[in-house]
């Protein structure tokens, strides 16, 4: 048995792990697969190439069954002073107004469709997503993107802590390391989402159609 399998065995028996029934309308929450990270060439970048392709496949699916689409992005203003850019210094790359905010074009934001620009790592904290999502009469999200161990993560867990039913998509993810990106997953789905493939999410999405 491998050391997840055991966690995961352990967490089950302690009550952890439980598995969510989606509620409400559904969204998807595309978090941070802009320019700036998912062009290795930035300084906060690297390959996403895999995971790009896998949400372009589902945001399709979504945008074909009239499901929201969410983009997020992250910029910042020039001069900001805030603490998780000392903590984080490369993410001065991400200016407003710069190429590195846009949202990567191979996934066609071009569509009307909402990009909630924020400064910290969740999708949620100091943005309008959670009153956007409640207006639409959503209680369950799908969310994609980057990092999994940094935004991915923190996005779900304050969707969580909103009462929405979180579904964390698993070939929509991707992280700088194998193992934070494990780590996350396993995390995540003991605690505060269900962690599911793609497939299983776009049947979820077809399911709306």
């Amino acid at each position: 048995m491998s050391w997840t399998e055991d966690v995961r065995e352990r967490y089950s028996r302690g009550g952890l792990a439980g598995r969510l029934t989606p509620r409400g309308g559904l969204a998807v929450v595309v978090v941070d697969l802009q320019n700036g990270f998912t062009d290795p060439t930035c300084g906060p970048g690297f390959n996403l190439d895999e995971v790009v392709q896998g949400t372009r496949l589902l945001v399709d699916m979504a945008r074909d069954a009239d499901v929201p689409v969410v983009f997020t992005t992250i910029a910042f203003p020039e001069g900001a002073d805030l603490v998780w850019l000392d903590k984080m210094p490369v993410l001065r790359e991400l200016r407003a107004g710069s190429s590195w905010q846009e949202i990567d074009s191979r996934l066609d934001a071009s569509r009307g469709e909402a990009v909630v620009v924020k400064q910290t790592a969740s999708a949620f904290a100091g943005t309008d997503l959670a009153d956007r999502l409640a207006a639409a009469g959503v209680g369950t999200v799908l969310i994609c993107g980057a990092t999994t161990s940094g935004c991915v993560r923190a996005s779900a867990v304050d969707a969580c802590a909103a009462d929405l039913a979180v579904y964390v998509v698993e070939g929509c993810v991707g992280d700088r390391e194998p193992g934070p990106h494990g780590a996350a997953l396993l995390d995540l789905d003991a605690k505060y989402a269900d962690v599911i493939g793609l497939e299983a999410a776009l049947e979820l999405v077809g399911s709306k159609s």
